[in-house]
């Protein structure tokens, strides 16, 4: 696969091969982060455990410190009083079955998130065969299924996130924007990665964190010595 130039050029950096403390790792992403537009930080975390088991699952949720840099577009579907909350609280389209026939009918999705509340996951299970590919079906753990409907449209907005395991047992978050700037980064990166730690699984054996790394949008990845996280 043929690279830019640009990224040609941020290669010769650093040391592709090395390991650096998250502090040296987070200044290389943003000096090698030479787009045009406000890149996005993104960390790859490689755990010692095994996603097919259920007993070792890693999967939460957390409000980064200084949020994520994205603006996302939230549909809540909700009825009732919940939408004059959920209007209030920021959500950017409210409602129920208009929405849900506009999914069904017409392949709406111009939104990022759906959240909506437990009376509600009747009808919007219905979705899921159209959801559920997309990444979009509310789900309880991730906190888009609530009975406190405006607390998680807040969340959203103030830069919720979800991380859980791939089928090659990796995490791979956001945690921010270049702009950020390197201690806003760190931050970020040290809450995340407390979530993880914190989320072992009594089940994992042997080395939990076994590698890291950080990348931006179009720059190289930057390796973490995981004996210093």
């Amino acid at each position: 696969m043929n690279k830019s130039k640009k990224y040609v050029d941020s290669c010769k950096i650093f040391d592709r091969v090395a390991l650096f403390d998250s502090q040296k790792a987070l200044d290389i992403c943003l000096q090698t982060a030479k787009a045009k537009f406000d890149e996005t930080v993104e960390i790859h975390i490689r755990l010692g455990v095994d996603s097919r088991h259920a007993d070792q699952q890693v999967r939460g949720t957390l409000v980064l410190p200084h949020g994520t840099g994205k603006k996302l577009k939230i549909l809540a579907l909700c009825k009732d009083n919940n939408e004059k909350l959920a209007k209030e609280s920021g959500a950017d389209f409210v409602g129920f079955e208009e929405y849900i026939n506009k999914i069904q009918n017409e392949n709406w999705f111009e939104f990022d998130v759906l959240i909506t509340t437990p009376d509600m996951m009747a009808s919007v299970g219905k979705l899921g065969k159209i959801l559920g590919p997309r990444g979009l079906m509310p789900n309880p753990k991730s906190g888009t299924v609530s009975a406190d409907i405006a607390k998680s449209i807040r969340d959203v907005k103030a830069g919720k996130i979800e991380y859980k395991l791939d089928k090659t047992n990796i995490i791979h978050c956001i945690i921010g924007k270049v702009s950020f700037g390197i201690e806003k980064l760190k931050e970020n990166f040290d809450a995340i990665l407390s979530a993880i730690v914190k989320a072992k699984p009594e089940a994992s054996k042997g080395q939990y964190l076994k590698s890291c790394t950080l990348a931006s949008t179009m720059g190289p990845g930057v390796k973490i010595n995981v004996n210093k996280l």
